[in-house]
Parts: C-alpha cells; structure tokens; sequence
C-alpha cells in the first residue's frame, strides 16, 4: 500500500508569525493613539477641563433620576435635562450663553404657542380640533423654517429656531392624545431650563473659557506671525544670514481664519463683561482687523513666491536696492509689532505709524535707487521684473499695515484701551523746555559760544509729510 501521510503543512509557523506581527500592529496603533491623546491635551490644557465640566454637569442633573424627591415632581421628564447638557454645553461661554438662552426662549415661546393652539383647536370641536392643529403646525414651522435664511437670524439664532420648531411640533401633536397638556409642558420647560442653567453655571465658574479673550488673542497671533514673515524676509531674499526658516510658512494659518474669528466674535456677543473686556466690547471690530490681516497675508503669500531659488536676481543689481528693500520689510514689520503689542496691551497704538512714515520714505529711496540702476542698459530683464514686483508687493503690504493701523486705532477708540502717556514724564519735559523757541545758553565755560536756540513743536504743529503710495507704486511699475 502506498503510504498516504504527507508532512504536516507549514501553517503553524506562518500563523504564529502573522499573530506576532498582528500584535505588534495593534502594539503601535496604541501607542500612536495614546501620543495623539497626549498631544491635543498638552495643545491645549483647557480641553481636559472642559471634558470635566461636561461630565460634571451630566452627573448633577442626573440626579433628577437617581433622587426620588425630585423623580416624584418631575418624572420621566427629567431626560430633557440630560438632552440639554448634552446639546447645549460648548467649549466656551459664549457658546454656551447662545445655545443655553437660545432654546429656553425657543422652549418657553414654543410651548406657549402649542398650549394656546390645543387651546384654539378645543373650541371648533372634536371633529375639526385635527385640521385646525394641522393648519398651524403648517403655518407656524413654514414661517419659522423661512427665517432661518434670514442672515441676522441664521447668525445668532438659527439654533433657536429649530428648537421652536421642534418644541411647537412636539406640544401640538402629543397635545391632541394627551389631557394634561400644560402639566406636560410646564415639566418639559422646567427640565430644559434646570439643565440649562447648570451648563451656564458651571461653564462661567469653573474655569471658564471666553471666546472673546480667544478671538483677542487670535487676531494678535496673527499680526506677529506677519511681522515675523517681514522681519525675516530681507534676510532671507538676499541671503544674508541662515537660521531658522519655520517664520516662512507661519503665516498660512492667517489665510483661511475667516471661519474661525466670525464663529468666535459671534459667540462673544453673547458673553458678558469679563476681564479687560466690558460688556458690549466692539467684538465686530475685530472682524474689519482680520480682514484687513488676511489681505496682506495673501500679498505675503504672493511674495513668498520670490524666495524660491530660481528668481534671485544678480548681485549688482540686488546690492542696487537691497538697503531700501530690506528698510521697507523692516519698517512694516516693526510697525505689525507694535501694532500686536497695542492690541496685547490694550493700549493706543501710538508709536506704529513712525515705522509706516519710515516705510514710506524708504520707498521714496527706492525709487531714486531703481532710477539709478536702470539707467544703464542691463540684458537680464526678466530678473529686473521680477525684483520689481517683489518690491510692488512690498508697497501693497505697507498698505495693507496702514489699514490695519487705522482699524486698531478704531478699535482703541471704540473700546477705551488706556493712554500711553506718563504723566510724571510730561512734566519733566514741560520742565526742561518751558518755552516754544525758547533761547537756550550753554554753560558758561570761559569760551566764547553762540546761542543756541532749541523750538518745541506740539504734535498738532508738526507736519506729517504725507507719501502717495499709489504713485509710488506706479513709478516703480513704469520702471
């Protein structure tokens, strides 16, 4: 007989090495989800605590269950309570404040309107008490649907809204089976407004997060990321120095924070006064700065593009303007400082627009410098180009800072950010100088010496020499 037994399939190895390698996977995946985990919680602390808040939050109005007192007055009622935590307690105050007031007003409105239209319905009888109820669910969620593509409304109070819609829905059709109707909704609205509230509490006492002080940290993050891009880029365009380059792409996150700084102003309307910032702060303001920011991110974007290796111009050329270029960068970059500085502060931004007038005359020298250079006849003109729109760029960026100055100074305005005026240094200098045009004698040292006469202008006496940019851009064009 032929011997059928055939060696043992080499399966068990191959299946132990594949268990290894699986487990070993599933090793990795933990270990990249726990780095994760410990990454976003070292990001931001506040997120740990505001997962806190939450559950604290859930385990007291839980309570309303596990507490027969309170289980006896409120009864299964007690779950909107808990849907109410659950949907309505956001990250910041302001966020709670809006959905916290937005469905108690919804809840309360709704509610009234579904007891007045049981009510209504009664009077036409059984028969016709279902088409009469029908005929307002029709009108009233259509009308309250429509306002939701109203912008005033769509911005504050669309979450409100749907709340009346589905509040007004739910009284009316449970309404018409049960008898009790107001009882059913005066525990519905005594559940949402206890758990409302307690969202509104805990998230304004127990290490609150306000989305205003957010946004007001926002906007200057951004003002320094772009005079940090600024400051480096006369270094970098002429390669005067290397170091550290994270500074060139630091300014992305400016582009797209549109989302993030209306969410954020929306949501600190709602909140009250906190900190520095008074109720009623001028939070839209905010919004006209960030406009005005990310314009001149995007022209930051537009000259990045000449970092690139493949347009650095020739070194005669580039030693041609590189004093007024590098003076221009600095210049605005030094007045986003002070700008940002302000802002942190909260206080008038008194020194920005010295760096913008230096700017400015920077741009006079490098008109007189592209004159000069462009005299003689030069072969590389498409290096010339592009320097040129680099330095066209550079003036549009000054302009840009120059908005922005105008909207911060609005904002110190609006907002009564404190003077930066020393009142101990005034009087020293009205010491010094007690007169306009005063004649001043030096010491007498035995020589003989001519006077000296020093003339004390106010600020409101001093010319301010005003520059066109706009011709000033069209002059380096025609160049």
């Amino acid at each position: 007989m032929g011997n059928d037994s055939s060696p043992p399939p080499p399966t068990t190895i191959s299946a132990r090495v594949k268990t290894i390698a699986s487990l070993s996977n599933i090793k990795l995946a933990i270990l990249d989800f726990s780095n994760d985990v410990k990454k976003i919680a070292l990001d931001d602390p506040r997120r740990m605590t505001h997962s806190l808040k939450v559950a604290l939050a859930i385990t007291l109005v839980s309570m309303v269950y596990y507490l027969k007192p309170f289980y006896k007055g409120i009864g299964d009622a007690g779950i909107w309570a808990i849907l109410t935590v659950v949907v309505v307690f956001e990250y910041t105050v302001g966020a709670t404040l809006s959905k916290g007031m937005n469905r108690g007003f919804a809840t309360l409105l709704a509610g009234a309107l579904g007891v007045g239209a049981e009510s209504l319905g009664s009077l036409f009888g059984p028969t016709v008490k279902p088409i009469v109820l029908g005929f307002l669910v029709f009108c009233l969620v259509g009308a309250a649907t429509f306002s939701r593509f109203i912008p005033n409304i769509k911005k504050r109070y669309d979450y409100g809204v749907l709340i009346f819609i589905l509040t007004f829905s739910l009284v009316s059709v449970s309404g018409y089976r049960v008898e009790k109707i107001i009882e059913l909704a005066h525990r519905r609205l005594s559940t949402i407004i206890f758990g409302g509230l307690t969202c509104i509490v805990i998230s304004m006492c127990v290490f609150p997060v306000w989305a205003g002080e957010d946004l007001h940290k926002l906007i200057v993050t951004h003002l320094e990321k772009l005079a940090s891009f600024l400051e480096g880029f006369g270094d970098e365009y002429y390669k005067v120095s290397e170091g550290d380059k994270s500074f060139l792409a630091a300014y992305k996150s400016v582009l797209n924070s549109k989302a993030t700084e209306e969410s954020l102003a929306n949501f600190a309307w709602w909140e009250i006064g906190h900190g520095k910032f008074r109720f009623r702060h001028p939070w839209k303001q905010y919004l006209n700065i960030g406009v005005y920011t990310r314009q001149c991110a995007y022209h930051i974007e537009a000259l990045s593009s000449y970092l690139d290796a493949k347009y650095q111009i020739p070194s005669e050329f580039q030693l041609a303007v590189q004093e007024p270029c590098m003076k221009m960068s600095s210049e605005v970059a030094k007045a986003l400082k002070e700008l940002a500085n302000s802002m942190k502060l909260m206080t008038h931004p008194s020194t920005s627009f010295v760096h913008i007038k230096n700017s400015k005359y920077a741009i006079d020298e490098l008109n007189v410098a592209l004159k000069a250079s462009l005299i003689t006849e030069r072969d590389d003109v498409l290096e010339t180009i592009s320097v040129i729109a680099a330095t066209s760029i550079i003036v549009d960026i000054i302009k840009c800072v120059e908005k922005i100055s105008e909207a911060i100074e609005e904002l110190s305005k609006q907002a009564h950010f404190k003077k930066p005026k020393d009142a101990t240094s005034d009087k020293v200098e009205k010491a010094h100088f007690p007169h306009r045009g005063a004649a001043i004698k030096p010491v007498d040292d035995g020589k003989d010496g001519d006077l000296i006469t020093i003339t004390v202008l106010a600020d409101d006496e001093i010319g301010h020499q005003e520059i066109d940019l706009d011709k000033n851009k069209g002059e380096i064009s025609r160049l």
